[in-house]
Parts: structure tokens; sequence; C-alpha cells
């Protein structure tokens, strides 16, 4: 039964393409998701460390390791944000730069990969169904809220 679940589908599908993107940044030292946080830094101006959790999707906590890690990897810089002094901005360094170059390839020759199997029309409808799951989830259609119940 579990195969034919729309959620079961999403969820090997990503493992699949997690473990993917894993073992490809392997071979450069890296991970997944340290891939994902250098192609969501802003190379020329950085980026406010408050909006990359937002931005990816993560936990603050998740988010506050993996920018650990990178900053001893010499990935990112962290500095001052000049428009507020309580933020931080995240910085790539040169290594950093080269990194995200690396992972924004790797996604792309994923993209390339699947683009080469699949026609535009059935990518386009592809997008539509996420597109309409997400909405469904962001309006909160797919368990609408309830009174709970008082004793």
């Amino acid at each position: 039964m579990r195969e034919k679940t729309i959620d079961y589908a999403l969820r090997a599908t990503w493992m699949a393409v997690a473990k993917m993107y894993n073992e490809e940044a392997g071979k450069k030292g890296s991970t997944m998701a340290t891939g994902f946080t250098l192609i969501s830094i802003d190379p020329e101006n950085g980026t406010p460390s408050t909006s990359l959790g937002p931005k990816m999707g993560m936990e603050a906590t998740s988010l506050s390791r993996t920018l650990k890690t990178m900053e001893e990897k010499g990935l990112i810089t962290r500095k001052k944000n000049p428009q507020d002094g309580r933020g931080v901005l995240i910085h790539l360094t040169p290594f950093g730069i080269e990194m995200r170059e690396f992972s924004k390839g790797v996604v792309f020759a994923f993209d390339n990969a699947v683009k080469e199997h699949i026609s535009q029309e059935k990518l386009d409808v592809f997008f539509e169904v996420f597109q309409t799951i997400n909405d469904l989830i962001a309006s909160k259609k797919i368990y609408p809220k309830q009174e709970s119940l008082k004793p």
C-alpha cells in the first residue's frame, strides 16, 4: 500500500536524491547540507544569518551546527551587518566560492540528467502538482484546524 501513496513517493525519492547528493559532496569532503547552504548564500553581498534558516527550511539548531562546521573548514566568515549592528552577515571565502560552484554543478548535472529523460510537458505537470501540494499545505486545507475538545 505505501508505494501507492504520494507521501511514500515523495519521501523515497527525496531520500534517494539526498543520498546521491551526499555521495557527490563526500568526494570533496562535504555534505549536502553544506552545499545547499553555500548555494543559499549571496556570493557578493553575503546573507543575514537570520534569513538563511527560513530560506532553506532548516531549524536554527541544525543551521548553527552547519555554519560552525563551514566556518571551521574555511568556507565562510561572519561579519557584523552594517545595516543592523545586532545582526551577522555570512560571507563566502574564496574556498567557499569554489565549493559553491562545485555544489551548483552537482545540482545542474542532476537537473540536466532528469531533463534528458523527461519531456518538458511532463516536467511542467510535475511542477504544477508540487505547487498544488505546497498550496494545500500552506492554506491548511489538508488538516483543517479543529477546536480542541475541553473536558
